[in-house]
């Protein structure tokens, strides 16, 4: 049985690894089980300076998911090279720092100092971010803004880059066309959907989100995960693997299962991704990579690769 796939030149001994934004840098996780048992460690968010994050309350279940607007929070590049980085040292796993900015700068400055250590196998990027120099629009919902961040990174560094969209697009393919004539290495995808929820009998918003700079009150709004979003996932990694974008592919969004990563394996990806599953079971990266096994060993198949893209036609 082979479970080893290839990303973009990243080696991973099985197709799971954890979400950007759901496991820390690790640290918490490694209490419960071996993180070199994964097939890669995608850390949290890193930005050129700390960031404190949004006002509270900032996470809420809902029907089948949760919302949350954590804001971003990190302590900075700095501190994750001197505190996270040797912690992730003690274990074999290839290691994808997710990075994001305000301005196109604050991603080539994060891009140059994760460059320069070793231990960091992989960059994604998060598109998802506001560009202030540019009114507020959002890199990745514009093709020309996200073809310019990623090549900008590009020319920056030598590492691979993973660039990862959001779903909150009216065409999913034409930003992954753009991340990829912008010279990506591979894409994820998808980041949240956005959404709000409020409570019915005092009428108040269920998490606080950004501040309206206008109004100065909260925007009541965060991103929506878990297993109510795993169709929309499945349909923009189809929609992408089908357009023929040559790019591997990292699957992800409501992924609680073996057959949750199959699904995806089938859509498209070459790897997944486990986010929110890993609030409820800490285990879950492990337990669907078993999944996967047990699925493999059922049904007689000798490679993970063989299934990529395969879906039989109605």
């Amino acid at each position: 049985m082979k479970t080893e796939v290839n990303l973009a030149g990243i080696v991973m001994k099985n197709p799971v690894m954890p979400a950007s934004g759901t496991f820390g840098y690790g640290r918490e996780y490694s209490e419960f089980f071996d993180l070199s048992l994964l097939g890669a460690l995608v850390t949290k968010g890193v930005s050129p300076e700390p960031i404190e994050g949004n006002k509270t309350p900032r996470m809420a279940e809902t029907c089948y998911g949760l919302i949350n607007s954590i804001g971003l929070q990190n302590p900075g590049v700095e501190h994750f090279l001197e505190d996270a980085v040797p912690f992730l040292e003690r274990y074999e796993v290839p290691v994808i720092v997710n990075i994001f900015g305000r301005t196109v700068e604050d991603y080539v400055k994060v891009a140059e100092e994760l460059s320069k250590s070793k231990r960091v196998n992989g960059l994604e990027i998060n598109i998802s971010c506001p560009n202030v120099k540019s009114g507020g629009l959002v890199f990745g919902t514009d093709p020309c803004a996200t073809k310019d961040i990623v090549q900008a990174i590009r020319n920056s560094t030598s590492l691979p880059l993973i660039v990862k969209l959001s779903p909150n697009v009216a065409n999913i393919v034409g930003i992954a066309q753009a991340a990829y004539e912008g010279k990506a290495d591979a894409l994820s995808m998808i980041n949240t959907l956005l959404g709000m929820d409020i409570n019915p009998i005092t009428g108040e918003p269920q998490i606080h989100g950004a501040m309206d700079t206008k109004k100065g009150i909260g925007m009541y709004m965060g991103g929506l995960s878990g297993p109510a979003i795993l169709p929309v996932g499945l349909r923009c990694v189809y929609q992408v693997y089908r357009a023929g974008i040559p790019l591997p592919i990292i699957g992800m969004g409501g992924i609680t299962n073996g057959n949750d990563a199959i699904k995806y394996i089938r859509a498209g990806a070459t790897a997944v991704a486990v986010g929110t599953a890993t609030f409820s079971n800490p285990l879950a990266c492990v337990d669907i990579i078993k999944g996967i096994e047990d699925f493999m060993t059922k049904y007689h198949i000798e490679d993970i690769n063989e299934l990529r893209g395969k879906i039989k036609n109605l």
